[in-house]
């Protein structure tokens, strides 16, 4: 079994539950276990949120939580066209989900790529909290194209799943 779908969706704090609903919905329907659900969507959030909130024109992210998500998404003079969006990609295949989202921001501080952040910074819990919530977490740059947050989780099955992997 194989699923994938992709957004294209606005810097608006609305869209982050858009997203959030059609990864549960999806899993819902394929038959994924609610746990591995709740966990993936949660990470989901977290990562739209810092899109949301990081992802357009300006300086480098500090990723905090999204306790303040902002609307964000208004372009302003001289602001390039494409910073008032971000990209959600979920792919089900087999027993792994692998979900990507990309931003059109100025893109992760380099310590920030390169793990070298203190336990207890005060930004970056929203990173931390989604590589508790999945297997495997990539974090990379797109020099003068944003950034891309991916993560992994391997998917566990409810008994009546109608997609489960074969």
């Amino acid at each position: 079994m194989s699923i994938w779908w992709s957004l294209h969706l606005r810097r608006e704090a609305a869209s982050v539950p858009l997203a959030r609903r059609l990864l549960l919905g999806t899993m819902e329907t394929a038959g994924v276990d609610p746990d591995i659900s709740f966990d993936l969507s949660v990470a989901l959030t977290e990562a739209c949120a810092n899109a949301v909130e990081h992802g357009g024109h300006g300086v480098h992210r500090d990723h905090g939580g999204h306790g303040g998500i902002s609307a964000g998404g208004a372009r302003g003079v001289g602001v390039p066209y494409g910073t008032e969006a971000y990209h959600v990609t979920a792919y089900l295949d087999g027993d792994r989900c692998r979900i990507e989202v990309t931003d059109s921001g100025p893109g992760f501080p380099p310590a920030t790529v390169s793990r070298h952040r203190p336990a207890l910074a005060e930004h970056g819990r929203g990173l931390g909290l989604i590589a508790e919530l999945s297997d495997h977490v990539r974090l990379r740059n797109r020099p003068g194209r944003g950034a891309v947050v991916s993560f992994d989780k391997m998917l566990k099955w409810r008994d009546d799943a109608l997609l489960k992997a074969s």
